[in-house]
C-alpha cells in the first residue's frame, strides 16, 4: 500500500503572500513511517519534518572546489619559514 503526501507546487506569482504547496504521491509505507518517526525524534509534525529535510538537502552549501579552499587559507608566513632543515643525524629507531 502506498501513502500520499500532497505536494502542489504553486508559483508565487499567483499570490505573492502565499507559500507554495507540495504534493508527493505514491510513497512507500516505509518512507512515510520513517518520516513520522524522524518527526517524533525532532519533536515536530511530519509536515514540518518534510520541510526541514527539503531545506537541508536542497539549500545546503555546495562543496567548494580546490581553488576556493586554497584561496580561503590564511597567510601564515613566507615559503622560507617552512623550509626543511636537512638533519644529518638519523633519528633513533624506536620500532626495531
Amino acid at each position: 500500500m502506498h501513502n500520499d503526501i500532497i505536494v502542489i507546487i504553486r508559483s508565487a506569482e499567483e499570490n505573492p503572500r502565499s507559500r507554495a504547496n507540495l504534493i508527493v504521491r505514491n510513497l512507500d509505507d516505509q518512507i512515510v513511517q520513517a518520516l513520522k518517526e524522524r518527526a517524533v525524534r525532532h519533536k515536530r509534525s511530519a509536515e514540518a519534518e518534510h520541510r526541514a529535510i527539503l531545506k537541508q538537502v536542497l539549500l545546503k552549501p555546495r562543496h567548494k572546489i580546490f581553488a576556493q579552499v586554497l584561496a580561503a587559507m590564511p597567510y601564515v608566513g613566507r615559503d622560507e619559514d617552512f623550509e626543511r632543515v636537512d638533519d644529518k643525524n638519523e633519528a633513533p629507531r624506536v620500532l626495531d
